[in-house]
């Protein structure tokens, strides 16, 4: 029984969760990163992804160990990896019905920027359902996991955590939101493609858990018509 009876809010993370990672859509991201990094520090492809994956792991994002280590321009960045194919992104009709029969405040929590967050979102045509979109620079470049940002997050929209769950691609990422005393929902993926992601911070595969997952699903849409909500004590089947 998946019981979010008490939930009034619902963040949900934007890549490789609302969408579903299968799509590669993340995968250009990926290789635009590698790209930059190879024309900013002029460096072999291969380097350039090896310093990719080892800022990802120590940084929590490629950008943040940038930014220290090169002082790169945060914007500029993400306007670069982000200059993408959306082709991938189909409407997604089933998940904005079930995002729609949710109750209470819905919000984007996304380490890339809200120009991103609209883009996906509104090729999914779901963005009209969601209140607000917390990116990257609203954390102040401080990205998941680090617990700070979550808890800004919480109180810049005076939610009670309590009441509160997120959707999550990356475990890790749901370590600081359970602490806090959110409900947690792990997104998994089978995805061929990120099997080279290192491990530390690869996304979640179906019937990966952990004490502080208290759901997984490798269907969002049909994990959220499903839940037992406060708009729909039954669920739908």
């Amino acid at each position: 029984m998946i019981d979010l009876r008490h939930i009034e809010t619902w963040v949900f993370d934007l890549d490789n969760t609302l969408y579903a990672a299968e799509c590669q859509l993340f995968a250009q991201i990926d290789e635009r990163m590698t790209a930059y990094i190879r024309e900013r520090l002029e460096l072999a492809h291969d380097d350039a992804r090896k310093l990719q994956k080892d800022y990802y792991v120590q940084y929590g994002t490629t950008m943040s160990g940038l930014m220290h280590e090169h002082d790169v321009e945060p914007d500029h960045f993400l306007d670069y990896v982000h200059d993408i194919d959306l082709a991938p992104i189909k409407p997604n009709p089933a998940l904005a019905g079930a995002l729609a029969a949710l109750p209470g405040r819905k919000y984007i929590y996304t380490n890339g920027s809200t120009r991103h967050a609209e883009n996906v979102a509104s090729a999914l045509d779901i963005f009209h359902h969601f209140d607000d979109v917390f990116d990257i620079k609203a954390a102040q470049y401080h990205p998941k996991p680090n617990r700070a940002p979550y808890e800004n997050f919480l109180k810049q929209y005076e939610l009670r955590p309590d009441r509160t769950v997120m959707f999550e691609d990356l475990a890790q990422n749901l370590e600081a939101p359970h602490d806090l005393g959110m409900t947690t929902v792990l997104v998994c993926s089978d995805a061929a493609w990120l099997a080279d992601e290192p491990h530390e911070k690869r996304p979640a595969r179906s019937g990966e858990t952990g004490d502080h997952i208290h759901y997984e699903t490798d269907d969002l849409t049909a994990f959220l018509a499903q839940a037992r909500t406060s708009g729909n004590s039954t669920g739908s089947n």
